[in-house]
């Protein structure tokens, strides 16, 4: 997690306690060291967001400290909701987490009667459960995509044959039953897609693809296009 996104995420959860919330449970929630919160504390402090507490006995956010309003209407809220919802019945187990804390957030910030909207379960995703797949977190190709990091996976195919690949990692299609990993193949040298549950081992590799996520998606949306007979 990039300072910015962990400095955002500290207030969040300062703002959502209703008691002192102490460094090592922040660590915990962010996965990140103790000693990253106390400079993270700091760094916040010295921007005047009026953080009160002391190592050892926790942390509070003075009350009247606001973020810049989150405005939506009754229909917007819904799509969230019902988004949220979908996204919980996926196999990503780290952006099931985050939809269930987004939810959260909303609900604590918004008034009546969307908050209602939020807690009155009155929005439904139905359907099967994605299974998380057994060897590949899919929050680590997520990052690499963001990142533009190459990633080294075992790969079994269709046929049951295995390969080891390098791959530069674009997009993931989320399936009622897999997802799938859309990368430029380095062994093939072509776009290929690679389904979450026939990766049999996946690492990052020390070494990226910068610049060239978007060309590669646009070779990837180009594939789509089929000439009229």
């Amino acid at each position: 997690m990039r300072k910015a996104a962990r400095l955002f995420e500290i207030i969040q959860i300062l703002r959502l306690s209703r008691k002192p919330v102490t460094a090592a449970e922040i660590a915990a929630q962010l996965e990140v060291t103790i000693r990253s919160i106390y400079r993270d504390i700091a760094a916040l402090q010295a921007m005047r967001v009026p953080i009160e507490g002391e190592r050892g006995i926790g942390y509070i956010l003075r009350p009247g400290f606001t973020l810049p309003p989150l405005m939506l209407s009754i229909e917007e809220t819904e799509a969230i909701v019902l988004g949220l919802a979908l996204l919980d019945r996926t196999g990503d187990t780290e952006l099931r987490r985050a939809a269930r804390q987004v939810n959260r957030k909303i609900a604590a910030v918004v008034p009546q009667p969307l908050g209602q909207t939020l807690s009155a379960n009155s929005l439904h995703a139905w359907g099967t459960v994605a299974p998380a797949p057994d060897a590949v977190e899919l929050a680590l190709v997520r990052r690499a995509i963001r990142d533009e990091q190459k990633l080294l996976i075992a790969y079994r195919d269709e046929q049951g044959n295995a390969t080891e690949r390098v791959i530069r990692p674009v997009a993931l299609i989320y399936y009622s039953q897999t997802a799938n990993i859309v990368a430029w193949c380095e062994l093939r040298d072509a776009i290929r897609n690679f389904r979450a549950d026939r990766v049999e081992h996946c690492q990052a590799v020390d070494d990226f693809f910068p610049g060239q996520g978007d060309r590669l998606r646009q070779v990837w949306t180009d594939g789509w296009q089929r000439p009229i007979a």
